[in-house]
């Protein structure tokens, strides 16, 4: 427990301090929540007011320093975004699903990649030659020269304990 009366007065402010900014927080994912289910839905009326009420939510918890204004930012550009992305879709209805999905994070973006991929192995192309993360690139490599190690440096020395990741 506090020993001064002024550290009992901070534990009460703070806490009331807590209570606001988590009421205050919830709103806001409340609001970009409901902006990203009707955008991924595709329902088009309303879109614009609960966009224009989410970045409002936003810029308010900025203002009150509840959020940085960094973090404000980066999620207002994240939603116009997919907005952007979501308002420009044309197409079949496959490709529509495929845009959707992406936007929404689906999978984190994967699900546009297996499309692409799909598309070109379906024109006779390897969709494996060339892989898409450039860290599975590095391991592709280290993989096709046997007895060679991922980084220089790395490989076991003689007299000390491998561990079971290397072997």
């Amino acid at each position: 427990m506090a020993n001064s009366r002024s550290a009992r007065k901070r534990i009460r402010s703070s806490e009331r301090k807590r209570i606001r900014n988590r009421i205050v927080r919830s709103a806001v994912r409340t609001r970009i929540g409901h902006v990203r289910r009707s955008l991924v839905s595709g329902q088009v009326e309303g879109i614009e007011e609960e966009l224009r009420a989410a970045v409002k939510a936003l810029d308010k918890a900025a203002e009150k320093g509840i959020l940085h204004r960094n973090n404000a930012a980066r999620r207002k550009s994240r939603i116009m975004a997919m907005a952007a992305r979501l308002s420009a879709m044309g197409g079949s209805e496959a490709e529509k699903a495929v845009t959707r999905a992406a936007a929404a994070g689906g999978a984190k973006g994967r699900s546009a990649r297996v499309a692409t991929a799909a598309k070109a192995a379906g024109k006779g192309g390897d969709a494996k030659a060339a892989p898409t993360n450039p860290a599975n690139a590095t391991k592709a490599a280290a993989a096709a020269k046997p007895g060679s190690a991922a980084k220089p440096g790395t490989a076991a020395k003689p007299g000390t304990r491998r561990s079971k990741s290397d072997s």
